[in-house]
């Protein structure tokens, strides 16, 4: 199929074709979870023709932006449509405003000077000279009303009056006025729809052909919601699931029997004002009118030879010269770019279910409904996405943050289907053992949910299992080194987190511990194959047998890098590295030696005092002899 996409240039271009105009039908919709639709009409012409397409005033430029038509034996000859302020262009070459068209006295006077012939008790023509409203009063005095008197002068140069409210008939005898009259009129009854606009699109071609208009623009988001029914039995791996997707029309117009798709992504999408006028701002220059003598308004002046002399000391000093005059701005330039795409049209769907087929390609998941779908403008609908069983496992989700106490019920749910599933809210109902009926016993958040992975959804708190949190941290420095007086070593941090937990009398339960802080710490036990790492949080497992206390413990090691100047060290951390067992012997060694070394340097500082303070007294005897 042929498809010609719409630039921003033949936008605005109206082709004058002999054209039956006709209106496009919608017959597919597809709406994403980035907040855009993508919308298609067809209509079936022969030959020339024109297609009408409605669009809301807030989607015109999105409309701009995309639209993209598809004629397999045509061309387009041009989309138009009126501009963002239509009245005011219908308006700005008329010799009355839109407002005038409120009144025939205000008609009247402001189209002073037409020429009109009146009939009625008064018949006279002539041009309208002026209106002047007046009061009346009714002959009890009880009643006022105002009327207009117009006063017209004849072609015999009289002037005379009638009072417009009792004239039977005013004709302008000017018809290019009264065409422009008319022409006015028909501008406000077509625009009277302030908040949609029409586009009308131009085909050339032969033959009757289907043709098709498509655009994408902004629209709600679509929500996923979820239903999981758990089986009576706690130690079932599968629950079923049902998918519903909630849409709304805002278009403005009705759905009837359209192919829907929903998709799940996140498109890069944007705006832009295409439907905005922009002007080149020009510098503005005075006429130049010959003859016109304007002299410059003078400023005053200095001698040359300062002015020179001044240029001197700032070459000498060097210093700046003053700078040239500035140019005047230039005029700042801006343009919309129109993009338009070419969207495939959706493939067929052999068979009816109740459900909506998934597809998932490199960047998104889409829903397709086989059956035509119908909804009124204004109005919200639910249709069901997904309706099959996943794998699931029952666990207790500790969290310290969210409970210090109590874990959360959860379930681990797999994704082990062929496409993978939107991010939305979940609504979890539980089968009763005797009844089998089934009960609501929470709700979760469903994060998008790739094929193959799985999620943890916690839905409720789990009162009857109590655990008790311990942590308790330790250093040791595991290796060091001396290099130009400075002590590098490494210490290692070991943190250990129990957990003490006591489950229900009757019942066991699968445990999942969370610790937040993964990043840079090393798992020592348990085993790290079996600890997991969810958003810089070690999530352990644990199976913890009904009526029974169970103590789990996480040890983790962290390296610390530091260092010290043996030349500054204080002398207690010295001492505490010489006697540090953890260190070797050769540098135990060189670490008493330095506390020796240290030593010596104190005691002979305290004699240099000690002298210092003798040379003093010394002195201060002499000086006292001396006087």
């Amino acid at each position: 199929m042929l498809s010609r996409s719409l630039a921003a240039a033949a936008l605005f271009t109206a082709v004058a074709l002999p054209a039956a105009a006709q209106e496009l039908s919608l017959k597919r919709v597809m709406l994403s979870s980035g907040g855009i639709g993508y919308f298609e009409h067809e209509a079936e012409v022969d030959g020339n023709a024109e297609l009408k397409l409605n669009v809301r005033l807030d989607q015109v430029d999105d409309v701009l932006k995309s639209l993209v038509v598809y004629d397999d034996r045509g061309g387009i000859g041009g989309v138009s449509l009126p501009g963002k302020e239509p009245l005011t262009e219908a308006f700005r070459g008329l010799p009355f405003s839109q407002e005038a068209l409120g009144s025939l006295a205000t008609l009247v006077q402001a189209l002073q000077g037409a020429e009109i012939t009146v009939s009625g008790p008064r018949v006279l023509s002539g041009r309208v000279v002026a209106v002047t409203p007046e009061i009346t009063t009714s002959g009890n005095g009880l009643e006022t009303r105002q009327r207009h008197r117009v006063s017209v002068l004849t072609v015999d140069g009289v002037m005379q009056q009638f009072v417009l409210e009792e004239a039977q008939d005013l004709q302008f005898n000017d018809p290019a006025l009264r065409r422009q009259i008319g022409e006015a009129l028909a501008a406000v009854r077509e625009n009277r729809a302030r908040d949609s606009r029409t586009v009308t699109v131009s085909l050339r071609g032969t033959g009757k052909r289907i043709v098709r208009a498509a655009y994408v623009v902004s629209v709600p988001v679509w929500k996923a919601a979820y239903r999981v029914t758990l089986p009576a039995d706690v130690g079932a791996t599968r629950a079923g699931m049902q998918g519903w997707a909630v849409l709304e029309n805002m278009t403005g117009a009705d759905w009837s029997n359209v192919e829907l798709t929903l998709v799940s992504g996140s498109p890069v999408t944007f705006r832009q004002a295409l439907y905005e006028a922009y002007y080149v701002n020009r510098p503005e220059v005075p006429v130049e009118v010959v003859g016109r003598i304007l002299p410059r308004p003078d400023q005053g002046g200095v001698l040359a030879d300062m002015v020179a002399q001044e240029q001197d000391q700032r070459r000498q000093r060097g210093g700046p010269m003053p700078p040239p005059a500035a140019p005047p701005p230039a005029g700042a330039f801006a343009k919309g770019e129109a993009m338009a795409s070419r969207a495939p049209l959706p493939a067929q769907v052999a068979g009816a279910v109740d459900v909506a087929a998934s597809a998932e390609s490199f960047t998104q998941v889409s829903f397709r409904f086989p059956q035509p779908i119908s909804i009124g403008a204004g109005r919200t609908l639910s249709v069901p996405i997904i309706d099959r069983e996943l794998p699931v496992r029952r666990l207790a989700l500790y969290q310290p943050e969210t409970n210090a106490r109590h874990p959360l019920a959860a379930i681990e749910l797999r994704n082990d289907g062929t496409t993978g599933l939107p991010p939305g809210v979940l609504t979890i109902y539980e089968r009763g053992a005797a009844t089998g009926q089934a009960a609501y016993v929470g709700d979760a958040r469903l994060s998008g949910l790739p094929v193959g992975d799985k999620r943890l959804l916690s839905y409720a708190l789990d009162t009857r299992t109590i655990v008790e949190r311990e942590v308790d941290q330790t250093r040791r420095i595991a290796k060091g080194s001396i290099l130009n007086g400075v002590f590098r070593y490494t210490t290692a941090l070991t943190q250990t987190v129990s957990w003490r937990v006591k489950p229900p009398a009757n019942e066991g339960r699968n445990m999942l511990f969370e610790h937040a802080g993964a990043a840079g710490w090393t798992v020592l036990r348990p085993d790290p194959k079996i600890v997991e790492i969810s958003e810089n949080r070690f999530r352990v497992p644990a199976t913890i047998p009904a009526g029974t206390q169970t103590k789990v413990e996480l040890v983790m090691e962290r390296p610390v890098e530091e260092s010290i100047s043996l030349v500054s060290a204080a002398s207690e951390i010295i001492a505490a590295f010489a006697r540090n067992t953890e260190l070797d012997k050769p540098t135990r060694d060189a670490f008493a030696r330095i506390v020796t070394l240290q030593n010596d340097v104190a005691r002979h500082q305290q004699r240099l005092t000690q002298l210092d303070n003798e040379r003093k007294t010394i002195v201060s005897d002499q000086e006292r002899l001396r006087g």
